[in-house]
């Protein structure tokens, strides 16, 4: 059953480029969760670079920023040093992640249906509730938007 929003989000532990990252462990912290496609790929790199730009404006904003994705930690690893990237990059490749939050769907890629993430941002408070969600993101002004949310949660 995916997570609604006011719902508390259920702990987690998944390998991550910080080594094991436990969810509970930003308890008193707003986090925002950022599901996105793959490592190196246009949409997501332009994404990821937004969040890291603009990294301490969440941080400023008493916020930690999480990208997940279904890429390895090797992949997260490399992705993660090329763009500099401040913040930690989780490894969902069993989707158990991605169940929880209802992120996995069908899309069209080249005129052929394939099953991957739908980019997808969460946000949640320093309670560990779910506060927003943006489902189907498009990239352009989506962080700028997201530090806005964060900053009014």
């Amino acid at each position: 059953m995916p997570i609604a929003v006011d719902q508390p989000v259920p702990d987690f532990t998944a390998p991550s480029t910080a080594g094991e990252f436990t969810f509970s462990s930003l308890r008193g912290k707003k986090v925002v969760l950022f599901f996105y496609p793959k490592d190196n790929t246009p949409g997501c790199t332009t994404e990821s670079l937004q969040f890291r730009d603009l990294y301490e404006r969440f941080q400023a904003a008493g916020a930690e920023v999480v990208g997940i994705s279904r890429d390895s930690v090797k992949s997260h690893d490399n992705f993660k040093t090329k763009l500099e990237l401040p913040y930690t990059l989780v490894s969902d490749a069993d989707e158990a992640i991605c169940a929880l939050f209802d992120v996995i769907k069908m899309k069209k890629m080249y005129g052929k249906e394939v099953r991957g993430i739908e980019r997808s941002t969460f946000l949640v408070d320093a309670d560990g509730v779910l506060r927003r969600e943006f489902r189907g993101v498009k990239v352009p002004g989506h962080v700028e938007a997201i530090v806005d949310a964060v900053q009014a949660l």
